[in-house]
């Protein structure tokens, strides 16, 4: 690395906003820089974010990138026309779902919308068995006739799903070998590629959304690729995963699901690297941004993975068998846009103002009220010091929206409604660290530290704090940037599963270090061609297991001593536990069996160290005075409320609510009777007070 190139450049592109991070390796420092996301042209936003760190691409070495557009390409259902092609019989495969009843009392509950028409799914003649073996060859001149159809109809992708494909991919592969040479340009995805496990619905989903989402998401990365060579960087080039690990561009191009949560991931691995320097083994990762607000969890230092997850939610979500951080989102930010329902009722989000036109007080064409401009009202934001003064905010033209839009239909005043936004949004918020703890057999007293970051997190993390009863909120340095910031200390991360049904009690651990060897040489593979530097691998193991008799099973990580000793009285001690924990009870007397078998290979890359801040006494200093600002507070009313500088505060300070803390591109909020203290990292670590205040 020359000194010119000493750079590890980060950048996440959210629905709002574009973030970046550089660290200079050299000299020790974080260089941040954020602006609106320019959905025509996403590299854009990129590159003026880069040009406020005041960096060039042509200065770093290593470019980590991740971004919300998969997701919300899904979400959005703004993605690809696509074709499915699928084996004989198993045409609505992908409509038909699962026979379960999410919503059983609801007797208007409508099953999940499939993101290919049914008149674009097509059968081909041929079928495999469980085995892998060949019942029916696949018929080349019904093949050729498909190919030739798809042509004539404007498709930009096609998903391929045969049966047992993970066991056997050679006829999804002539497919593909086929599609490609009479569809050129058109983005054709198969099954085996994204999975090796077996269950044919979520299979078909998977493959579905990698094509739907794969000719935008394989374009914005060509555009980013295009710039960086344009602008003369020859370092490495990183995709995040959602897992939080990195995977190289090629692969992110063609396997675009495992990047479907790859921003909102990078902030759950920061977070755990924060609790690996803290010395904290329990922690809730809160990211609230300008379009969703997201909760994540980590565990004894390791941040959860679910190996399948439903986007869109559970009720009427499409499921996807991909790994990833387990992360629970729901449609409330910063841009959330507060209405009236038919009824009168106040709700807020899932709609959102996005970047354009942005809530009213941006003043870029912006005419519903929304979170941002409830917290400007209610004088938690300075108008004249957003993002650094950047970017003045229009109080009067909020004040306007708010009053004729939701305060006079309500018989308001504009404190109270904008009040009632936030109380609202703070409500719904709760409900995202909900569905990583309770919904997950998780009990969130066993998680007291909630770690709150994205523009808007330390605006509302203690009114989430006090509606989950939590008595800790921990605001780490830069949380408008801090996902980009946990982009920088992601690891490479292969994750590789086959299915592999078995008895345990008829199956030696010899023959499962078997079978975990085999699978690992694929991701060693794959580590050795990212021509990563890596300072150690490590390697997990995990079975897929369940008792005799049941559906569903539960991911068990199996300790290294359990091989090393050969135990399988280890294997089903910690199978026992899991599902204890899972469902309430487990039974140690009842037989179990293995359905599949994971393997998690990272290569662990060196990372920036964290920095730490001068130390100072309990008094902050008066350079970081700003004065005072009439701020509302519920139950305490308008109150002249102190104004802090944060990037002045030192170690050891203290400050007693109500107060607010300022930085660039964020604000911390503290309600009356809450205690910060900065701690040697520079994280403001905030005691909740008992108090009802919001």
């Amino acid at each position: 690395m020359s000194k010119l190139q000493r750079y590890r450049v980060a950048a996440d592109i959210g629905g709002t906003f574009t973030d970046v991070a550089a660290f200079d390796q050299l000299q020790g420092k974080l260089l941040l820089g954020k602006t609106l996301t320019t959905p025509g042209h996403l590299v854009d936003g990129i590159l003026e974010g880069l040009r406020k760190t005041g960096l060039s691409l042509d200065q770093a070495h290593l470019f980590l990138h991740g971004s919300t557009v998969a997701i919300n390409t899904m979400l959005e259902r703004s993605g690809a026309r696509t074709a499915l092609v699928t084996t004989r019989g198993f045409r609505d495969i992908y409509e038909i779902g699962r026979i379960n009843r999410p919503d059983s009392f609801n007797l208007r509950h409508r099953k999940h919308s499939p993101l290919v028409e049914r008149d674009l799914r097509f059968e081909l003649g041929e079928r495999l068995l469980a085995d892998g073996s060949v019942l029916e060859p696949l018929d080349e001149a019904e093949l050729a006739a498909l190919a030739a159809r798809l042509s004539t109809l404007e498709l930009q992708a096609v998903a391929v799903l045969f049966l047992h494909s993970y066991r056997n991919p050679a006829h999804e592969r002539r497919v593909r070998e086929v599609l490609q040479q009479a569809l050129p340009g058109v983005f054709v995805s198969i099954s085996s590629d994204l999975s090796q496990e077996y269950r044919e619905y979520e299979r078909t989903s998977t493959v579905v959304a990698n094509a739907y989402i794969g000719p935008r998401v394989a374009q914005y990365l060509g555009q980013i690729e295009s710039t960086l060579k344009q602008s003369r960087f020859d370092g490495q080039f990183l995709v995040v995963q959602s897992t939080g690990g990195l995977y190289s561009l090629g692969e992110a191009r063609s396997d675009c699901v495992r990047m479907m949560e790859s921003g909102p991931a990078a902030g759950v691995i920061g977070t755990q690297a924060l609790c690996e320097a803290m010395g904290l083994s329990h922690a809730i990762a809160f990211d609230m941004g300008g379009t969703t607000a997201k909760a994540g969890v980590v565990r004894d230092g390791q941040a959860l993975v679910a190996n399948s997850v439903m986007i869109g939610g559970y009720l009427t979500g499409l499921p996807l068998l991909t790994p990833m951080i387990d992360i629970h989102e729901v449609g409330t930010g910063g841009g959330s846009i507060a209405s009236l329902s038919a009824t009168g009722a106040l709700r807020v989000g899932p709609r959102s103002a996005g970047a354009t036109p942005g809530p009213v007080c941006y003043g870029l064409g912006g005419t519903e009220p929304t979170v941002t401009d409830a917290n400007l009202l209610l004088g938690r934001l300075d108008p004249k010091h957003f993002l650094g003064g950047e970017m003045a905010l229009d109080k009067a033209a909020a004040q306007r929206a708010m009053k004729a839009r939701i305060a006079d239909p309500l018989r308001l005043s504009v404190t109270a409604a904008a009040m009632g936004i936030l109380r609202i949004a703070a409500a719904s918020m709760s409900h995202a660290v909900k569905g990583v703890t309770t919904d997950r057999g998780l009990d969130p007293g066993a998680f007291p530290n909630l770690f709150a970051y994205g523009g808007a997190g330390p605006l509302h993390a203690t009114m989430v704090a006090r509606e989950l009863a939590l008595p800790r909120v921990i605001i780490p340095r830069a949380p408008g940037h801090f996902s980009a910031f946990g982009m920088l200390l992601a690891d490479f991360r292969k994750d590789v599963v086959r299915t592999q049904f078995t008895s345990l009690a008829q199956t030696s651990v010899r023959q499962l270090s078997l079978w975990f060897n085999e699978i690992e040489t694929q991701a060693r593979a794959s580590l050795k061609a990212s021509q990563l530097r890596a300072r150690k691998v490590v390697v997990q193991r995990f079975l897929d297991m369940r008792y005799v008799g049941q559906e569903h099973a539960v991911t068990v990580e199996i300790p290294a001593s359990a091989f090393v000793g050969s135990s399988k009285s280890l294997i089903k001690q910690a199978f026992d536990e899991a599902h204890r924990e899972r469902y309430g009870r487990g039974s140690p007397s009842e037989p179990a069996e293995i359905v599949s078998i994971r393997s998690v290979l990272t290569g662990v890359l060196k990372k920036p160290l964290l920095e730490q801040i001068p130390a100072g006494s309990r008094t902050p200093p008066r350079s970081a005075w700003v004065g005072e600002r009439r701020a509302y507070f519920s139950g305490a009313g308008w109150l002249a409320t102190p104004v802090w500088r944060r990037e002045e505060l030192k170690a050891g300070n203290v400050i007693r609510g109500a107060a607010l803390i300022e930085e660039h591109a964020s604000t911390t909020v503290l309600q009356p009777g809450d205690v910060l203290r900065v701690d040697a990292l520079g994280n403001l670590c905030i005691a909740i007070s008992q108090g009802a205040s919001a």
